[in-house]
């Protein structure tokens, strides 16, 4: 689910060139992803309903497999049709992986999410630090580069065909299942931590290796920095998810995540490689604590299997909207003042928000 994504931040200054767009537009390319998850969120949990959780997964990858193949075969237009349909069956199956494990064995919850969140890590890690290589290299080209994830994501369906034939587990229709979750104040402080974490992942995954580019570094290095960074963060989303589940509440975790945050966006003020390359280490451990963190406290703060598809939706559908924005933006704000130091600035701001809306929801309450 996340190699469509970090495949393309490598490869901007590619396809930039390839296709003559502007920063903005080339931004958009992740924003665009972002968008379809905001919306396509809302009807994922319905899906999962009418179809079963497991098939509505098959279908999602089905759909992303589809979008990767399309986004190459053509121009400007081709390539963002191909990343819509990436996005809807990117959301589709992320809204429904945690609902499902919470379904079918919730006394591995915390295993599972730690499984989930480090194979994501982990895939975007491979693709970050692949995709110039695949492109130079190997003489493919970024249309070459990007489509060959396809393999990876008809490997993963060929996986999980086997949950399909399993039969859907009946839900529990306690009261607590009718619950609108977007009334509640609860719901909308985990979905504004998501919201900030995302902003922060999403537009990092843009826009780092062209910073570093302008900053002298080979496209090669840049990529393998971005795969570095995505590579590391698997500490903080292998162990965060079991550690969480046995605090009572998750609110010190949380504090000591966006002060890390605070001290590796801050290094990388400093322009020498070695010191990005210890920035991101800070950053990325903490990038995978805060994912398995959002994923975490989607189970955490719900009662049964039910509420927790609403809120997963919620959080990935306005959360979403909010990260869309981070990518867009300052590839716009470049265009217009042209200063790298913004993106940390930018960055910086979206570690005070992080904060601001994880402490409370890192309390120990339920929706």
């Amino acid at each position: 689910m996340r190699t469509s994504i970090a495949s393309v931040g490598p490869l901007i200054p590619f396809i930039r060139e390839d296709l003559d767009i502007s920063n903005g537009l080339a931004g958009f390319l992740t924003t665009l992803s972002l968008i379809t998850f905001a919306i396509f969120s809302l009807f994922a949990p319905s899906i999962g309903k009418r179809i079963g959780n497991a098939r509505a997964i098959f279908l999602g990858i089905s759909l992303l497999t589809v979008g990767v193949i399309i986004r190459v075969l053509g121009g400007t237009t081709l390539l963002f049709v191909g990343t819509a349909l990436t996005g809807i069956g990117i959301v589709i199956a992320n809204v429904l992986m945690i609902p499902l494990f919470k379904a079918r064995i919730p006394e591995k919850m915390g295993l599972m999410t730690a499984i989930l969140s480090t194979g994501m890590s982990l895939f975007a890690a491979i693709a970050s630090g692949l995709s110039v290589p695949l492109a130079v290299d190997l003489n493919l080209g970024w249309r070459g580069s990007l489509a060959s994830w396809s393999l990876v994501m008809l490997l993963a369906l060929a996986v999980w065909f086997p949950q399909v034939k399993l039969k859907p587990k009946a839900a529990n229709l306690s009261n607590e299942a009718i619950k609108n979750v977007w009334k509640s104040t609860l719901a909308w402080q985990v979905t504004l931590f998501m919201g900030a974490q995302s902003v922060m992942y999403f537009t990092m995954v843009t826009w780092l290796p062209d910073m570093l580019i302008s900053r002298g570094m080979s496209p090669v290095l840049a990529g393998v920095a971005l795969s570095y960074a995505q590579l590391i963060s698997l500490l903080g989303t292998f162990f965060a998810p079991n550690f969480l589940i046995k605090q009572k509440e998750q609110t010190g975790v949380i504090i000591g995540v966006g002060l890390a945050y605070f001290l590796g966006y801050g290094l990388l003020f400093i322009e020498l490689d070695w010191v990005a390359f210890v920035s991101l280490t800070i950053i990325g451990i903490g990038s995978g604590a805060s994912l398995s963190i959002a994923y975490t406290l989607i189970s955490l703060r719900t009662i049964e299997d039910r509420t927790t598809a609403k809120l997963s939706g919620m959080v990935q559908s306005a959360g979403y909207v909010l990260a869309a924005l981070g990518p867009l933006l300052f590839g716009i704000s470049l265009d217009l003042i042209g200063d790298w130091d913004l993106l940390i600035w930018f960055l910086i701001i979206m570690t005070a928000q992080f904060l601001a809306f994880g402490i409370p929801a890192g309390r120990n309450r339920k929706i």
